[in-house]
């Protein structure tokens, strides 16, 4: 599933691609990718309309369009969207196509069939069910390492599972996890309540770090993930435990494990992160 790196990369593309672009027309071959409104009344309503500004909220891409609309975007596992000529073959597994009036297309393709689309007026976005609980976004400055502490005090789960708990914060999947927790030398198995007020500081600084150097190289292509124009992430060139089990750590040379951990596969140093 793309993560906020690999998300944001994708919002940053479409900026350059379809801001200010008019929407003709919309074709939808898959219907249950548009949960709300009706797909009829979803063609209807965006026939006309300017996208203004494009948002990452957690993993969700905003598209904000004039006369007070956006549809929230969630890519799930394997979606993704690309710009195309009106000439440009449809690629097999593409589901929504919005033809705008300059003769391009900004086609949504999603082999896996996961993902969703919503329509609803701007006002209402921070209420809608998608977006109302998600925490907060670790790239902006109240993430601290007391919000982390607070959030941990009084939970038993693993600090994986908090990791991943879009409730607490947004944007974090499994592959960036593993990477900050390996960072940070902290065991992704212990008990989040366990955690000092120095073990979340080394946590909020290593997401900022891990987050921050993914987005610079366009994200982790470690499936299917390419960006806007079509291009793979590079940061998969620079994990250091996640899918690098039965490999020697790169700090202290201990061999990769693997196990399961809040339900995911889950990548860690035994000696680093005792």
């Amino acid at each position: 599933m793309p993560e906020l790196p690999e998300v944001e990369t994708i919002k940053n593309t479409l900026e350059q691609l379809v801001l200010g672009k008019t929407i003709e027309l919309v074709q939808v071959d898959l219907p249950r990718i548009i949960r709300y409104p009706a797909v009829e009344d979803f063609q209807q309503i965006l026939e006309g309309k300017r996208i203004e500004a494009i948002i990452r909220r957690g993993k969700f891409l905003l598209f904000q369009l004039n006369d007070n609309w956006t549809i929230i975007s969630h890519l799930r596992m394997e979606g993704n969207y690309g710009l195309f000529k009106s000439d440009d073959p449809v690629a097999k597994h593409t589901h929504v196509i919005f033809y705008f009036t300059d003769g391009t297309q900004l086609r949504y393709r999603d082999t896996r069939q996961f993902g969703t689309m919503d329509l609803v007026n701007t006002s209402d976005v921070a209420n809608h069910k998608s977006i109302a609980n998600l925490g907060i976004e670790p790239l902006e400055a109240n993430f601290t390492e007391q919000y982390l502490y607070d959030q941990i005090t009084k939970k038993q789960k693993s600090i994986k599972a908090v990791l991943l708990d879009q409730g607490i914060i947004a944007g974090i999947g499994n592959i960036y996890a593993d990477e900050i927790l390996f960072r940070s030398k902290v065991s992704p198995m212990i008990a989040a309540n366990k955690l000092s007020i120095e073990d979340c500081s080394n946590i909020c600084k290593n997401t900022k770090l891990v987050l921050k150097e993914a987005i610079k190289v366009g994200g982790s292509s470690v499936k299917s993930y390419v960006n806007g124009l079509g291009k793979m992430g590079m940061f998969q060139q620079q994990l250091l435990v996640y899918k690098q089990n039965g490999k020697p750590c790169a700090v202290c040379g201990s061999e990769i494990q693997k196990t399961r951990t809040a339900g995911r596969g889950t990548h860690y140093c035994p000696n680093c992160q005792k």
